[in-house]
């Protein structure tokens, strides 16, 4: 019970940092109770709030903002039962449209690497933001996050965590609310690599109630980095890339190297079409996953009912914000029978071509080694000033990964000039995910 109970003090002591939407105190007390009772070590948890809980589910939106799930997420339920116990669910952008967890209806989540100033603050990274927050905090042992092009890894690198994306399908999707359904993957936030093996174990496993669920083999795993193949990807290393991510990046190849892994330089050409590819893709999906809140069965309903069509019309305007509703534009846009073929059925085929050349690559090398982000984490003024274009150059890093459907983890490797946290990104091949994250404990053990 002690270890919750610090929990919940620090999640009070961080308040002002935006880190929960709702705080379920009382319930980590029960869970932790009866944990105890069937002989298990409670732990604390904090859930990104796009996973259905039995508590509230508001995915950061006025639509959801009154919603309480029937059900709990697979994943939530799988963790309750090995002794996890929910602090709170976490803020991020608004039905996880953002990289910076400040797009959001309940307000920003501001890092706690610095002071969190109610003008600027520093950037946690998103969509998970939250979640990346209340592991940096010392509040979770373990926070829920999802991925669908860097939600993890973003604000995980921002944060000076670990971030983990598992193979797509090994984590259950049921309850997780959708963005793309072809690219979401449940994530983990901990604080080491053998911590995210460790939680994966805790939660993967095949679900009747998700078709793309996966059984992650048995493997051996590896414990030497010696005569390791490491592929060095020549496309990341990029304009938008700062020179204290360059650094940092060379430096986590050189240890590798020193360690006796061999370092092969590769290609992946098709990655500059990843921004384009995944905008097309995750817009039309989100169409089609956002024409659910019609405000009839539940969500947020608007006073302006004279008809039907101005009640959706209404209540949708009223509570889903600009992001939002540009992108369902958009999808909507892209879905149309004259467009379809020369944006949607190109960006599947593009998608295609860039999962053809990761696997190709792999048949070179055991690993892949890239960046996680541009740089260090920004401050919410840069952001706003440049409308947010940062946001697609950090991005740059991380889609791939996603539609791929391969493992990737972000891994703390150092600091910048400004001494923010920098992340490296390792990605493995599909169903590798023991693999990886023994690689990344590795690295961490020899930096």
């Amino acid at each position: 019970m002690h270890r919750i109970e610090s929990a919940i003090e620090k999640a009070v002591k961080f308040r002002s940092h935006g880190i929960f939407i709702s705080e379920t105190f009382e319930l980590a007390r029960r869970q932790a109770r009866d944990a105890i009772e069937k002989g298990l070590n409670p732990f604390p948890v904090a859930v990104k709030d796009c996973f259905l809980t039995s508590t509230s589910t508001t995915c950061a939106s006025q639509m959801l903002e009154n919603y309480t799930p029937p059900m709990n997420a697979t994943i939530v339920d799988r963790i309750v039962a090995r002794g996890g116990c929910i602090i709170g669910k976490t803020n991020l952008d608004e039905f996880c449209m953002g990289t910076s967890s400040a797009l959001g209806h309940f307000g920003p989540v501001k890092s706690a690497l610095s002071e969190a100033m109610s003008d600027d603050w520093l950037i946690p990274g998103g969509s998970s933001g939250g979640s990346a927050v209340a592991v940096q905090t010392g509040i979770a042992d373990l926070a829920l996050g999802s991925d669908t092009g860097g939600s993890t890894r973003n604000p995980a690198a921002f944060n000076g965590v670990f971030g983990f994306k598992p193979t797509y399908g090994v984590l259950s999707r049921s309850g997780l609310i959708p963005l793309v359904n072809s690219l979401d993957s449940p994530s983990i936030f901990t604080t080491s690599a053998e911590a995210c093996w460790k939680y994966l174990e805790m939660l993967a496993g095949i679900d009747a109630a998700d078709s793309t669920s996966v059984n992650l083999p048995e493997i051996q795993g590896i414990r030497s980095i010696e005569d390791l193949k490491v592929g060095i990807p020549a496309e990341y290393n990029n304009e938008c890339l700062s020179d204290d991510a360059w650094k940092l990046w060379n430096h986590a190849a050189n240890i590798l190297e020193r360690q006796k892994a061999q370092i092969i330089p590769i290609s992946l050409p098709t990655t500059k079409y990843s921004l384009a590819c995944y905008s097309v893709l995750s817009a039309a999906d989100i169409a089609s996953n956002m024409a659910r809140y019609d405000s009839v069965a539940y969500g947020h309903r608007s006073k302006m009912d004279n008809s039907t069509y101005e009640m959706y019309a209404s209540s949708r305007s009223e509570s889903l914000n600009t992001v939002v509703r540009k992108r369902i534009f958009a999808g909507n846009y892209m879905l149309m029978k004259q467009y379809r073929e020369l944006y949607l059925e190109k960006a599947l085929k593009v998608r295609r071509k860039i999962s053809n050349e990761i696997q190709d690559a792999f048949k070179k090398v055991d690993i892949i080694i890239t960046p996680t982000a541009t740089g260090t984490a920004p401050k919410y003024s840069e952001l706003r000033d440049t409308l947010f274009t940062k946001e697609d150059d950090d991005d740059y890093f991380t889609q791939a990964a996603n539609l791929a459907g391969i493992p990737a983890i972000s891994v703390p490797i150092g600091k910048g000039c400004n001494g923010l946290p920098i992340g490296v990104q390792l990605m493995a091949n599909k169903l590798q995910d023991k693999t990886l994250c023994n690689i990344a404990q590795l690295l961490c053990r020899v930096l």
